[in-house]
């Protein structure tokens, strides 16, 4: 079996024997995956919010540093609120990382970044409603959704179905390079290790892998985040059209308003991708798939 990875997923199998396909091993380890990518999101979740809330909340006025945006988060809606809308993030994980493992089997045979970015945009265009009710549940008030089928039965009857594609153009375009660059930064560097380090050992090590996991997701997440900033702004704003907003967005707030809420992104990478791996290896010991 080989291995890859998906973000803030690390050793996400790729590639399954006919073995583990006969002996239905195959899905335990999707299984494990998704699960690991719950534990992992669920414990970045604050500084996600922060991140989607420092991108909305642009004037100066309003404008949100690291500490104080944690604090604001607290006094609005007490210590829980840091993870608002995590149950959406949480619920999409299982047909993000099916369509996106399944993409990524399809279209293998094309260079990485070719195929790392098909498999993302695949799995994102499936699944983008929920990433418009995440980010509207994050940016709710205390009480104003009582959960997602709430959100999303507010949105449809206030807003119509069109609301859950609002900023889709800037989101397949920043998956794009995001997942392209991702997966194509994470093989080209475990692949270096292994050619100009690796003894006689096919397996570069769980330091090694998180290390390049974390480098790479950095690497896609900076590609990628001004067009996931136009995005979240189109996804609350309905008036916010792309070409518009880029010009706006540069016009009042300059060439730093694109990576506003980057930091707050960054600084969850590491961790999140640690925690994903140590809950894979966790779940995967037992379901005595290792």
């Amino acid at each position: 079996m080989k291995k890859k990875s998906l973000g803030e997923s690390i050793s996400i199998p790729d590639e399954f024997t006919e073995q583990e396909k006969r002996s239905g091993d195959w899905w335990r380890h999707l299984v494990a995956a998704g699960i690991a990518g719950a534990v992992a999101r669920t414990c970045t979740a604050p500084f996600d919010r922060l991140k989607v809330m420092m991108q909305v909340h642009s004037l100066k006025s309003r404008r949100l540093r690291l500490i104080g945006g944690f604090e604001q988060m607290v006094k609005e809606g007490g210590i829980h609120s840091l993870w608002r809308g995590n149950g959406v993030n949480v619920f999409k994980i299982a047909p993000e990382t099916t369509l996106k493992i399944g993409a990524y089997e399809q279209v293998k045979c094309y260079f990485l970044f070719v195929s790392g970015s098909l498999a993302g945009a695949t799995a994102q265009t499936c699944i983008y409603p929920m990433e418009v009710l995440k980010t509207r549940m994050i940016l709710g008030e205390t009480g104003q959704y009582s959960g997602i089928i709430d959100c999303g039965k507010k949105l449809l009857k206030q807003e119509g179905v069109r609301t859950f594609f609002k900023g889709y153009i800037p989101n397949f375009l920043g998956i794009l390079p995001y997942a392209g660059i991702d997966l194509a930064v994470y093989e080209l560097l475990k692949n270096y290790w292994l050619e100009h380090y690796a003894t006689n050992s096919v397996d570069p090590g769980i330091i090694i892998l998180l290390g390049c996991s974390a480098l790479s997701h950095t690497c896609g997440q900076i590609a990628s985040f001004p067009l996931n900033l136009v995005r979240t702004r189109m996804q609350v704003q309905g008036e916010f059209f792309f070409f518009n907003g880029v010009i706006k967005i540069h016009n009042n707030e300059g060439k730093k308003g694109f990576f506003r809420g980057l930091t707050p992104n960054i600084i969850k990478v590491l961790p999140a991708v640690i925690i994903s791996c140590a809950a894979y290896e966790k779940v995967t010991q037992h379901m005595g798939l290792i």
